[in-house]
């Protein structure tokens, strides 16, 4: 065919429309974001706590996160051992004791006794914001615990807090009637009301050996942002094979 009859021949065809090409950096600044809001939902889900009794043990003029539970820790004589009830998310976001741990101003009027220990406890209910719906905390208290050389924390606490109410997992729920029900329940975030869960776990829990979790993320969000990158990447091989 002469270039005449090319020309003649291609005159009445109609031009395809070229298709438009997505450029590969507006499909990332898409992969992005749909990451971010998968992580963000996630971040707000997981922003509510626990309402319960964190327990601590005085060091120096500092509180520390105790790693066993009451039941579990025997203190040596002329220590101070914290109770505090609040709504926390862990360990590391817990509220600690408004007192300072003073074994000398809290045991000041209980004198040594042979055969028996001197354990100081600051016992606080926290806030009127992290109480149960309808009940008011107690004042913050200190009291000092004269009991036998081998008693645990909790035997202390038992000897001036009485009553003690525990959970079927020994899990410390209420110090002197505080609060009257629930125990370790989760909290919403938005609207600081319990909502039935797993309970928190309690140090005793974590000295025990086992994993916490540490609010990593979950399984569904881990398999949402794997969908998104696998299209991101499908979307970018498209792409290049329309180029």
């Amino acid at each position: 065919m002469s270039p005449a009859s090319q020309e003649t021949a291609g005159a009445g065809r109609t031009p395809v429309p070229a298709r438009p090409r997505v450029p590969l950096v507006s499909l990332l600044a898409a992969l992005v974001a749909a990451s971010a809001v998968l992580l963000g939902g996630a971040g707000g889900a997981e922003a509510a706590g626990y309402r319960y009794w964190s327990f601590w043990q005085g060091n120096g003029t500092t509180w520390e996160y105790a790693t066993q539970g009451p039941s579990l820790l025997r203190p040596d004589d002329g220590t101070v051992q914290g109770f505090r009830f609040a709504v926390s998310e862990d360990s590391g976001d817990a509220s600690q004791p408004r007192r300072a741990p003073d074994f000398g101003a809290i045991c000041a009027d209980t004198p040594a006794k042979d055969g028996s220990k001197r354990v100081a406890l600051v016992i606080d209910a926290g806030t009127a914001a992290d109480a149960p719906g309808g009940e008011e905390p107690p004042a913050l208290r200190t009291a000092c615990a004269r009991v036998a050389p081998d008693a645990s924390s909790a035997e202390a606490l038992a000897a001036v807090a009485k009553p003690l109410r525990y959970d079927s997992s020994a899990m410390l729920c209420a110090i002197s009637g505080y609060p009257k029900s629930g125990c370790g329940e989760q909290v919403s975030g938005d609207s600081g009301s319990a909502e039935p869960s797993a309970p928190a776990k309690t140090p005793g829990d974590r000295a025990g050996g086992g994993e916490d979790d540490g609010g990593g993320p979950s399984v569904g969000l881990v398999v949402g942002i794997g969908a998104v990158l696998l299209l991101g990447v499908a979307a970018v091989v498209q792409a290049r094979r329309r180029r």
